[in-house]
């Protein structure tokens, strides 16, 4: 979850720092802090944490059943990850200017914040169901949610005080829009820049088509994903046995005569059909984990996306010819694996017989006690 050991800390203080500054401007209406360190927390808070939750939390992850799914779906991500950094960039350039800029510019700002705002509340729902969720909205979505909602107010207030001092010019249309904007009262103000928003992101999705993005790739990149807020995708996951050998399994489940069932076992708390192929490769698969887990991983993670598939088309894999066939297709690899078996292990048999038995059970075959199955 965390990029480095001190990350909690600094979040953690940063999270504190944010909240009694934020009540403190909600009541007085200026901020607690010195300018300098204040400078400081908002980097950390609005430009570094953003970055390191996409590396921890999106980047590193594959969009599956089996495996921490990834909270944007890696084929629609690229409308979000711009829309991310222009937030980004913009909240770098309100915390270190030093002057009002022109109209399109002091606009374009202002909605990109409000921009940034909506996100981090989808984000917050997004990140509803995710172990380290409650981590990241805490210490992530809130403070930079606090910071937004102050430096929206503050360039609100900046804006007006400027225009009280200083006559403006309008020398275009589009000026002459955008200082209309910045000038009316709050109240009206940001709901405005809100709905401004829609038009902007139907642009930004028209020129992602050419880019080879769907029109509505910004919306499915929350909803084509598993097991988060958003998330449409999670009936794909109902029959997939994760951590399992997809294949064997289905074969297992062929014509008695020709897989030879020995007996049952039981994975993901749910009771299995188990042949001696099975059994094998789950053998050579644990094998493999102890020797080299960081190859086993990598393995493991390509082979679940096949338990996708199975249950993309789980009606054709319950047919038992179509499992027979399997288990034949399976059967030079089952004895590939028994050879690597009996060439590394120490008691290859008796690694066979534990799979898919209670801990119990295989604490008996390891002590050479009967075991009844």
């Amino acid at each position: 979850m965390i990029l480095f050991p001190l990350f909690p800390i600094i979040a953690i203080i940063c999270f504190v720092f944010i909240v009694v500054n934020f009540i403190y401007f909600l009541f007085k209406g200026k901020l607690l802090a010195r300018k300098t360190i204040w400078k400081i927390i908002e980097t950390l808070t609005a430009v570094v944490t953003p970055i390191a939750f996409l590396a921890s939390m999106d980047l590193s992850y594959e969009n599956e059943c089996c495996t921490e799914s990834a909270i944007f779906s890696p084929d629609h991500r690229i409308g979000i990850y711009l829309l991310l950094t222009v937030c980004i960039a913009t909240f770098a350039i309100s915390i270190f200017r030093t002057k009002v800029l022109p109209p399109i510019s002091e606009f374009s700002i202002n909605l990109f914040l409000m921009l940034g705002l909506v996100l981090n509340v989808l984000l917050s729902i997004q990140l509803n169901n995710n172990d380290d969720g409650f981590f990241w909205v805490f210490f992530g979505n809130v403070p930079i949610i606090m910071l937004l909602l102050i430096k929206l107010t503050e360039n609100h207030l900046r804006i007006k005080a400027y225009f009280n001092e200083h006559q403006i010019e309008q020398t275009s249309p589009l000026n002459n829009f955008a200082l209309q904007i910045l000038n009316l009262d709050a109240f009206y103000k940001f709901p405005i820049l809100l709905m401004l928003l829609i038009p902007f992101l139907i642009i930004l999705s028209m020129v992602l088509v050419l880019f080879g993005q769907k029109p509505d790739s910004m919306i499915r990149a929350f909803t084509d994903t598993y097991k988060h807020g958003f998330s449409q995708l999670d009936y794909m996951c109902d029959n997939v046995r994760c951590g399992g050998h997809f294949l064997c399994s289905v074969g297992a489940n062929g014509h008695k005569q020709l897989v030879k069932p020995i007996r049952y076992g039981k994975r993901n708390g749910d009771r299995i059909i188990c042949n001696r192929q099975l059994l094998i490769s789950n053998a050579f698969e644990e094998m493999v984990q102890e020797f080299a887990p960081s190859f086993h991983k990598r393995i493991r993670n390509n082979y679940n996306k096949v338990g996708n598939i199975i249950h993309r088309y789980y009606g054709i894999f319950e047919i038992k010819i179509v499992s027979d066939l399997i288990y034949l297709f399976m059967k030079p690899l089952e004895w590939f694996f028994l050879f690597a078996l009996y060439l590394f292990c120490e008691k290859p048999e008796d690694r066979i017989a534990m799979q898919y038995l209670s801990r119990q059970d295989r604490l008996a075959i390891k002590s050479k006690t009967i075991v009844k199955i």
